[in-house]
């Protein structure tokens, strides 16, 4: 199917050393193959149950028999990096001898260091100078995308890497890291719309149900987000204070947020966003309303400030959306299915959706409503229990964006329907306020 889409792109289908998964790929419709054959003598011996002339044999007539089916040939050793360095040369000259156009060393099980990395390619590159060499290095130490970039440094042209690092056990090398480091850092060219990245990683991250970690380098939640007053204060003279990149780059946006580490000069650069201007005395109050809150171990959203601000302001709650009824339909052999009705103001909207389950179905619902009102867009959504018990209180966090503009919210009740829909309206009225006159 991938093979058949018609991408701008080089479609390459694994294979073990075997005849019939060589003819699997053949038939797919694929350009190349990657033909991966063990070269260690511990996968030889233990996994393969073979000797080293064998795998040599193996080589050549896999390699062989791939071309005749007219197909790029990347050769990969797999655990390349656990091999001995002349019979792997030995493994590579075979395959070279019988048509093979690339190269692949695998770190099977990311045991390379980025020094021993660079000397490993480094060596290839020079016995083989004419042919592409591939790094594929897994992150079993964390070593993943170091290790890639050592190898690119070394004389590799290419570098296998997955989205958000996924891959088995601790993963691979991640795209965006590898990317980024290769562009900004190194000054190559790596073709790739870095604008991109992010909107890939969260589609990803959707598909699969494997989130990424806040902390993670250019993709995660909290890559381009600051608190710390040391931090926004640098932030709002000059970005280049905190930030080796430009959010932009990678299709990111840069936020401030509220918490317990958070400076005077941030809060307010905040409230300034949302349309807010508070005098100086308002704003220290505000300031000590978070830093207390903080101080609770409250994970401060946008919501939550704008709420404090508009107390201490003596502003009232500016509510544009409002729910009007919700109703939810679920059960064995029943496909979810809910119905919602907003207050607009004066306007009645309303939408019904389906889902792969109450939640998901109400939520659709919700932003199906919302939809004919303005353009916004749920980023992501996260729930936790915060009691036990089959009555236990969840709390529900959500990120809602519009153009250029995100926020964030939550709620917490026993229903978890309710604390979903809730969370969503609040972040919608925030969004939909602006300036506190809309």
């Amino acid at each position: 199917m991938i093979a058949n889409q018609g991408l701008k792109a080089e479609v390459c289908g694994m294979s073990r050393g075997v005849f019939a998964d060589i003819e699997c790929v053949a038939k797919s419709g694929c350009r190349s193959i990657h033909l991966v054959i063990p070269s260690s003598d511990l996968h030889i011996k233990y996994k393969l149950g073979k000797y080293r002339e064998e795998i040599l044999s193996m080589v050549e007539k896999c390699v062989e028999y791939a071309k005749s089916y007219g197909l790029t040939v990347e050769l990969s050793a797999e655990d390349g990096s656990r091999s001995d360095i002349a019979f792997l040369e030995e493994f590579f000259r075979r395959g070279i001898e019988v048509g093979a156009d690339r190269l692949c060393i695998c770190d099977t099980v990311g045991i390379l260091t980025p020094n021993k990395a660079y000397k490993l390619f480094a060596n290839i590159a020079n016995k083989f100078s004419g042919k592409i060499i591939s790094a594929h290095c897994h992150d079993d130490f964390g070593l993943a995308v170091a290790n890639s970039i050592a190898a690119v440094e070394a004389g590799a042209r290419q570098v296998h890497v997955t989205v958000n690092g996924l891959g088995e056990r601790a993963g691979n090398a991640a795209l965006e890291e590898v990317a980024v480091a290769l562009k900004i850092l190194y000054g190559y060219d790596v073709k790739l719309n870095l604008a991109k990245i992010y909107e890939v990683s969260q589609l990803v991250s959707r598909i699969t149900g494997v989130y990424v970690q806040p902390n993670k380098a250019i993709v995660g939640d909290n890559a381009f987000t600051h608190e710390s007053g040391i931090h926004t204060h640098g932030i709002l003279r000059n970005p280049l204070t905190y930030e080796p990149i430009p959010p932009e780059l990678v299709g990111r946006r840069r936020r401030l947020v509220a918490g317990k580490h958070a400076g005077r000069h941030g809060v307010e650069a905040i409230l300034k966003d949302m349309g807010l201007n508070p005098t100086t005395e308002q704003v220290e109050e505000i300031f000590r309303r978070v830093k207390a809150m903080g101080d609770k171990g409250r994970k401060i959203t946008d919501v939550d400030l704008r709420v404090i601000a508009e107390n201490v302001m003596g502003i009232p709650r500016a509510r544009f959306v409002a729910l009007e009824e919700l109703v939810v339909v679920t059960g064995d052999k029943i496909t979810p299915t809910a119905s919602v009705k907003l207050r607009f103001k004066d306007k009645i909207v309303q939408a019904a959706a389906v889902g792969v389950g109450p939640v998901d179905a109400a939520m659709n619902a919700a932003k199906a409503a919302l939809n004919l009102l303005e353009p916004i867009k749920l980023d992501k959504y996260d729930v936790k229990a915060i009691s036990g018990g089959t009555d236990a209180i969840v709390e529900v966090s959500v990120v809602l964006s519009k153009g250029d503009r995100t926020v964030t919210s939550h709620s917490a009740r026993e229903d978890i329907v309710l604390a979903s829909i809730e969370a969503l309206l609040e972040g919608v009225n925030l969004l939909l306020g602006g300036s506190n006159d809309g």
